[in-house]
């Protein structure tokens, strides 16, 4: 899942850029970035939670 996560994120990144670059209203492109940024969001707490040692076990 870590890895899933770190593929994500770019992909956000990369939805953010297209915005700016396709769309000339401010509207729909506050609309997208934000959904962008989301997809960041999501990406990097996949990222995270993939990283965490499991609950429950603990280590003496």
């Amino acid at each position: 899942m870590k890895y899933a996560g770190l593929l994500v994120m770019p992909a956000g990144f990369f939805l953010a850029i297209a915005a700016i670059v396709l769309f000339p209203d401010p509207t729909p492109r506050i609309g997208f970035l934000l959904c962008s940024l989301a997809v960041e969001a999501m990406g990097l707490g996949v990222a995270v939670r993939g990283h965490m040692e499991p609950r429950g076990e603990r280590r003496s």
